[in-house]
């Protein structure tokens, strides 16, 4: 309640007319305030389309030619507005703590945040690979390198004008190769939050080197990408078919529940057993119970603003080379023979030297520790190894490489199921060898497939019975790019659960992990399929299963080493330095089990 004194003799003095007036005055005054605040307000979260979803803009500015998906759209498709990070869905949120597990993973794989200022940054004040540079720092002592030293190179990032930034976040890559060598090896890259970052190169041949670093995104590249990562979450969508006799129909579905629920009925797929969620719209004629199959559906558009999309051409700021101030090359020498440690290095005392999992040498890749290397160049040699081994093979099309190869080997088993699809078996009976590759549960970018054969890896790994006997290699990763990042951390969650359930029941048990790789991109595959995008997850791949009884094939660095051109799908001399690394741990060397 609020109490307005007036002054006793002016109040008495004025007569009774203009003392209502006066009233009614500042009671229009105290209503037009208020509304013009709420109109403010109002305004601008409609302007900002932050806040507000395209259905509660379309309640105060009908669309004309919208930019909200669910206008646009011609076809059947499920609606599509921004959302906060998280994935909903129906059922338990998660335990406090795997909720601190969550935490810890993304603060682990946090990226530097842009400084505040306007969105989209202006296309000239953004970082441009043909301005930016990056040069070789000269060894301590001047000394010549050797190998076991550390290379180090100085990058610093500059704009469309040639100005230097003055922030980090930038996406950049590097790796040294000698193609007269058939050598190659990442290196890693520091940022400094300054618009500096720097290059270091392990040297682990003699010989001619020469480095290069490339920007994949730039900074303000990456936050559109974390934008449509987090608020975007179904851009990406499905379809299943359901049927009864003569009558089906086909409806969009999706892992996260859309804006519109509970709006529009939903059948509700998830998982019993591993209780991942899984959402079809409900057919208009049909119950839930009679889903065929499962395939990809499409792509959510518009994502993002024509001046958005120009932080995404290919040769100029995508995926492009910077140039070197300097000698971009060194000639490595020989390590010393004496033993004597080595202290040639141009590595700051803040910069932890870097440790490669690996390099190519002569076209073979050499893991730096753990089981040495071993060439698998016949088929005698390859059945000998796995005799009398069954493997299993779960996940992506990536991991479906690694059957094809080996069933160059290995006779297949006629399934009568698509190559592209599976399930896929090759039985050789003469030497007791079992191979059988599934693609894993959904989401899943595949043609039609029938539910009955969609599994997800955490329950085939509950069917196992495990042993010395038993190889499990899995790769889970190319087709969760485009989700929240907490959509693969319970992926993944789930999966480690089973491989512990398997490696206590099943002591001698081999897992194989195949990492996440480089891909080839453009701008419409940039915003599902980034390196970024990838380059997250494999972080959080490799933090879950860290500690634990099992491989991990770096697929990462080992297309990063080499030189061929990136592409999900690596080329075969890559894909057999892969295979030969997990068949030395399927049978290595008996010297080396001494050692």
């Amino acid at each position: 309640m609020v109490t307005v004194e007036y002054d006793a003799v002016s109040y008495h003095a004025l007569p009774k007319g203009l003392i209502n007036s006066r009233h009614r005055f500042k009671y229009v005054l105290v209503f037009l305030f208020l509304a013009v605040s709420v109109f403010i307000f109002l305004l601008r979260d409609i302007v900002t389309l932050e806040g507000l979803s395209c259905h509660t803009a379309w309640l105060f500015f009908p669309p004309r030619n919208s930019s909200c998906a669910a206008y646009t759209q011609k076809t059947p498709q499920p609606s599509q507005h921004p959302v906060p990070t998280f994935c909903r869905h129906r059922g338990p949120g998660p335990t406090p703590d795997e909720a601190l597990e969550d935490r810890r993973l993304l603060d682990a794989i946090a990226w530097p945040q842009p400084p505040a200022g306007p969105v989209p940054a202006p296309l000239n004040q953004t970082s441009d690979p043909a301005h930016s540079l990056f040069a070789i720092l000269a060894s301590r002592g001047l000394r010549a390198w050797r190998v076991g030293d550390q290379l180090e190179a100085l990058v610093q990032m500059k704009d469309f004008q040639g100005r230097s930034k003055r922030h980090g976040g930038d996406f950049l890559v590097a790796r040294l190769h000698s193609p007269a060598l058939g050598a190659g090896v990442a290196g890693r890259v520091v940022d400094h939050l300054d618009g500096s970052y720097s290059a270091l190169f392990p040297l682990p041949w003699a010989g001619p080197a020469t480095a290069t670093v490339t920007m994949v995104h730039s900074s303000e590249a990456v936050a559109v990408l974390r934008r449509l990562r987090e608020r975007w979450p179904n851009r990406i969508f499905f379809h299943s078919l359901y049927r009864v006799g003569n009558l089906s129909e086909t409806t969009a579905c999706l892992p996260c529940l859309p804006p519109d629920y509970p709006l529009r009925p939903l059948c509700n797929h998830t998982d019993p057993h591993t209780g991942e969620p899984w959402y079809c719209y409900k057919p208009e004629r049909l119950g839930c119970d009679f889903r065929v199959n499962h395939a990809m559906g499409g792509y959510q558009k518009p994502l993002y603003s024509k001046q958005e999309a120009l932080l995404f051409r290919s040769g100029v700021n995508l995926k492009v080379v910077l140039h070197a101030s300097g000698p971009d090359s060194i000639d490595v020498l020989p390590q010393k023979i004496d033993g004597q440690k080595l202290e040639n290095s141009s590595t700051r005392a803040e910069l932890v030297k870097y440790t490669p999992a690996g390099y190519y040498y002569q076209s073979y890749w050499k893991p730096v520790g753990g089981t040495p290397a071993r060439r698998f160049d016949t088929s005698s040699s390859i059945t000998q190894c796995l005799t009398g081994k069954v493997i299993n093979m779960y996940g992506d099309s990536t991991m479906r490489q690694w059957f094809e190869y080996l069933s160059a080997f290995i006779p297949v088993f006629n399934l009568h199921r698509s190559k592209m699809v599976g399930p896929l078996m090759a039985v050789d009976s003469k030497h007791n060898i079992l191979m059988k590759y599934r693609c894993h549960g959904p989401p899943i970018r595949i043609r039609p497939v029938v539910v009955s054969e969609l599994r997800y890896v955490a329950n085939e790994l509950d069917g196992l019975a495990g042993g010395p006997d038993t190889v499990v290699l899995f790769s889970v990763w190319a087709h969760f790019t485009s989700f929240p990042v907490e959509v693969y951390i319970r992926r993944m969650r789930h999966i480690r659960r089973a491989t512990v359930r398997l490696l206590a029941r099943g002591p001698g048990t081999l897992v194989v992990i195949r990492s996440a790789n480089f891909v080839a991109m453009d701008q419409t595959t940039s915003t599902h399929s980034s390196d970024w995008f990838s380059l997250q997850m494999d972080g959080v791949l490799r933090a879950m299963f860290q500690g634990m009884a099992v491989v991990l094939v770096d697929a990462w660095e080992m297309t990063l080493a080499h030189h061929s051109a990136h592409n999900i799908h690596p080329p075969p001399p890559v894909i057999k330095n892969m295979v030969d690394l997990v068949l030395a741990h399927v049978c290595p060397d008996e010297t080396d089990k001494k050692s």
